[in-house]
């Protein structure tokens, strides 16, 4: 069923506009991780400081910010407004139910069943805050918007195989992230408060923590017996795996007949950089927008932290492992 609502250029205007800038800040934010440590976890600040929150429920309030936008734009489709508008299909909320599913582990389960998390200092939440809302935001804005009705509204073989690439990328993040909790679980166990020797898992250490109590430990199994980061792994794989299935891939290259000029992903990139929003890589839709996002802003952290694992453990940390991505770095 179709309807026609004319409406204001404005909206379009500020998604593309958020949709422009959320990609540029982000890239250019993933090289100065390489230099400076984001102060939480095994980087968090020592000592006490009023700008040091509580790890768990800044967590929770800063991730429920993205499906909570997520919601509100998806119900109210914003692009529908001045197109026409169609009814959203079975895809459509399937893929709005993954997104839902992610996030209620990510911002409920999973902090709830963590033991124990290191303070967070005030920047992490309050840059989690606004990354989370833009996201939700563009993510609920495409998945309500007509051009996603009329991609998904057909049966495509790419919807299947990320779909299940986003399954198989959300139990693996969830089972490498457990690894880590028994880690943190078996620590906390001890009763005398010392650190102690876990099995399996060659020596442990305790982060910058400061005030707190939090260990560290070699994980073993699966695919930390390849890469460091595996949790890390398998969330791009989510996420790519969902961008394959909700959105036409991004810089596909354009037709000959059209008189366009054929050029690289960062030659395209580039020089959209300097076009009007309107026009910056219009194949770059927010679910492509996120997985590039989650890559340039987490492999700094990886890289970090792997570094960080080979300085605590020295000679007992497996030589052999990669950074995040097996077999490669």
């Amino acid at each position: 069923m179709l309807d026609f609502k004319p409406q204001p250029d404005g909206i379009k205007y500020l998604y593309d506009a958020c949709r422009k800038w959320f990609t540029i800040v982000s890239i250019f934010t993933g090289p100065v991780l390489f230099v400076i440590n984001a102060p939480f976890g095994r980087f968090t600040l020592n000592g006490q400081s009023i700008f040091l929150l509580d790890g768990r429920k800044s967590w929770i309030v800063m991730e429920l910010v993205s499906p909570l936008t997520f919601i509100f734009t998806f119900l109210k489709s914003p692009l529908s407004q001045y197109e026409p508008v169609f009814e959203l299909s079975f895809a459509q909320y399937i893929l709005a139910g993954a997104y839902l599913t992610h996030y209620l582990n990510r911002a409920i389960i999973s902090p709830l069943r963590t033991p124990s998390r290191s303070k967070s200092h005030i920047i992490v939440p309050f840059s989690g805050v606004l990354f989370n809302v833009l996201n939700g935001s563009l993510m609920g804005t495409y998945l309500s918007s007509p051009a996603a009705s009329v991609y998904l509204s057909r049966t495509r073989p790419s919807f299947f195989v990320g779909l299940s690439l986003w399954a198989i990328g959300f139990a693996g993040n969830i089972i490498h992230d457990e690894i880590l909790l028994n880690i943190r679980r078996k620590a906390n166990s001890k009763s005398d408060g010392k650190t102690s020797r876990i099995s399996g898992s060659g020596k442990t250490a305790k982060g910058n923590e400061g005030t707190t109590s939090e260990h560290y430990a070699i994980p073993h199994g699966l695919l930390y017996k390849y890469i460091s980061y595996p949790n890390y792994f398998c969330e791009w794989i989510e996420w790519f795996g969902f961008a394959l299935a909700a959105s036409p891939l991004p810089f596909a290259a354009p037709s000959l007949s059209d008189g366009a000029k054929i050029l690289s992903f960062p030659a395209i990139f580039l020089e959209s950089i300097w076009e009007p929003s309107s026009l910056f890589a219009p194949k770059l839709t927010p679910p492509w927008i996120f997985i590039l996002n989650e890559i340039v802003l987490m492999l700094p952290r990886a890289y970090k932290g792997h570094r960080w694992y080979h300085e605590k453990f020295g000679n007992s940390y497996p030589k052999e492992r990669k950074v995040v991505v097996p077999f490669v770095w």
